[in-house]
């Protein structure tokens, strides 16, 4: 009598081969925080069709971090969404921003020595979507790649993690994270560059 060994490999849900649809993100959304309202959902989308992205953040806003695409897990990593680190990482950006005025003096010879640069560019993973790729962030003086990647998922409305040094933000955000980046985390236009079909511009440019 030949007994059957299970194979977990056998059994293991294949990987997703596309991100969630904008319908399957906003399920998700409800399934963790409000399965209550998962009947309503057709509804919600015709009235913010064209504004889904407002939509995300106004729920990221009320409820917390919005779940992780199992398209995104898999092919990067998963990022930390725990409400409590959410909040301690925005408190942590907005001390940067209030440390960095506060030491353009004597910080000043320190943060020049630094040669920051960063590129920016856009990975298109079909015709209709695409992520974000940020290299060089571990070159900001004061910066935690986590912490910035947080900050990137809650401005974005998606998810954003880090691997290898390397920020990916889901979508094409490409000239709005470099905006962010010069605003947010105090970086100087000219070291911002963006990379447009293989060819580097700086941002401001």
């Amino acid at each position: 009598v030949t007994s059957k060994k299970s194979d977990p490999a056998a059994v293991a849900p294949p990987a997703p081969t596309e991100p969630w649809t904008t319908r399957e993100r906003l399920a998700a959304f409800y399934t963790k925080y409000m399965p209550e309202k998962l009947d309503g959902i057709d509804a919600i989308l015709d009235k913010y069709a064209g504004k889904e992205d407002k939509l995300f953040v106004a729920l990221i806003k009320k409820y917390g971090p919005e779940p992780e695409d199992p398209y995104y897990i898999a092919k990067y990593g998963a990022a930390s969404d725990d409400e409590d680190e959410e909040e301690e990482a925005a408190q942590q950006m907005s001390n940067l921003d209030i440390d960095k005025k506060k030491r353009r003096g004597a910080a000043a010879k320190s943060t020049s020595k630094v040669d920051t640069r960063i590129i920016i560019q856009k990975i298109s993973r079909n015709r209709k979507k695409a992520v974000t790729h940020v290299v060089g962030m571990d070159t900001v003086p004061n910066l935690n790649l986590k912490d910035a990647a947080k900050a990137f998922s809650k401005r974005f409305a998606g998810s954003s993690s880090v691997k290898d040094k390397e920020i990916i933000i889901q979508g094409d955000h490409l000239e709005e994270v470099a905006d962010m980046i010069v605003k947010k985390f105090g970086v100087k236009e000219d070291a911002v560059f963006l990379d447009l079909d293989g060819e580097f511009v700086p941002f401001g440019g």
